[in-house]
């Protein structure tokens, strides 16, 4: 007896549950995958690129998104929550929620150890598929390196390799320049010093 294929969630099933839920999930191929959340050094790099972004960007046509905005890839069906992302002018959604942008123009993921290898592969292939996408920054969490990918007039994307405290992360597509040091600044990992008045435990 052949056992019937299970059905995959169509997009309106999906955004139906996501809108309702507490926790974001991702979804493509007619599956949601739930999201992990992320380290200090993590939370504090968007918030330190949000911020700088946004500073560069005011009174501009420009808006900046944290990972609360949802993208979705038309062409192949990718709903996801970049951690930054910029879109300028007219700005496109899905629906009057205006809660699911079809048009960035940069997203920058920060790396972890469990998404690394999505980011970088299958993510960046449905990423490439938004025609509105110029830049793609990857932001590495243990410290000054970003991979810096830039669509070219023939399609093709060109990596720039940026790595030390002292480097300037050079947006093409909009007129932004960062320093890695800014970005970087008071995200190392935190000291192994106890702070004062916690005692120290012997062990015999």
């Amino acid at each position: 007896m052949e056992t019937a294929a299970k059905r995959g969630l169509t997009p309106q099933e999906y955004l139906a549950l996501e809108r309702a839920a507490e926790i974001k999930s991702e979804f493509v191929d007619g599956e949601m995958f739930a999201m992990a959340g992320g380290t200090r050094q993590h939370s504090r790099i968007k918030v330190k690129l949000i911020g700088a972004l946004e500073r560069r960007l005011s009174g501009s046509s420009c808006q900046v998104f944290d990972s609360d905005m949802r993208v979705k890839v038309e062409a192949t069906g990718l709903y996801t929550y970049p951690d930054v992302h910029v879109a300028c002018e007219n700005l496109q959604f899905e629906d009057e929620r205006e809660d699911t942008l079809l048009n960035p123009k940069i997203i920058v993921e920060v790396l972890s150890d469990s998404t690394a290898s999505w980011d970088r592969g299958k993510k960046f292939w449905h990423y490439r598929r938004l025609e509105s996408l110029h830049e793609y920054v990857l932001v590495s969490q243990d410290g000054p390196l970003v991979e810096h990918y830039t669509r070219q007039p023939d399609g093709n994307w060109l990596l720039e390799v940026l790595e030390g405290a002292e480097r300037i992360l050079q947006l093409t597509s909009i007129p932004c320049a960062v320093p890695l040091s800014e970005i970087f600044e008071s995200t190392a990992p935190p000291s192994t010093t106890k702070p004062p008045g916690v005692p120290t435990t012997n062990s015999n």
